[in-house]
């Protein structure tokens, strides 16, 4: 969907903050059995911390390898829509839940010697939450919220200057 760099990252931004969003409220419950106003606060607290570290991870890592490998499992404009989407949204998380579980581990579950078994127990689980979350509600209501933002035919002012300034270089060149 997104076409220009900054759409990119606009896309990875909005995406970010609703998977950390979930995913520190879901780990929030999970720790204290329940989720609470009080936890609503904390997963906040944890959010200020994941999302820098999402955001990074996903948009120079895993956006760069996870098309490559979904695309040799289907081919966008041959296969169904909907097919390339699961796919693509799989293999992100698919990469993303232990990447993201081994930072929470890390710096929030303190495990010390038992790191492996703590990061796998995470792993395990935060992958279905991140799973459905992604397929069911998150990747529907970014890519809806990203449609509304970049709507065809309309530019952002970020973008209209991109423009402006690749056609001022380009003028007169043949």
């Amino acid at each position: 969907m997104p076409k220009t760099k900054f759409q990119e990252a606009v896309y990875g931004v909005l995406m970010t903050f609703f998977m950390v969003l979930a995913m520190e409220l879901y780990n929030t419950g999970l720790r204290e059995s329940r989720l609470t106003n009080a936890g609503f606060l904390t997963a906040f607290r944890e959010m200020a911390v994941m999302f820098p570290v999402c955001f990074v991870m996903g948009f120079f890592m895993i956006d760069r390898l996870a098309p490559k490998i979904a695309f040799r499992m289907v081919t966008p404009g041959v296969d169904r829509p909907v097919f390339v989407t699961m796919v693509r949204a799989s293999v992100t998380v698919a990469f993303m839940c232990p990447i993201m579980s081994f930072w929470a581990t890390l710096i929030f579950k303190q495990p010390g010697a038992e790191f492996i078994p703590v990061w796998l127990q995470t792993i395990v689980c935060n992958f279905p939450m991140a799973f459905f979350w992604q397929v069911f509600y998150c990747g529907p209501l970014v890519r809806f919220l990203f449609r509304q933002i970049f709507r065809p035919g309309s530019e952002t002012a970020g973008e209209k200057a991109a423009g402006a300034e690749k056609n001022a270089m380009t003028f007169g060149k043949k």
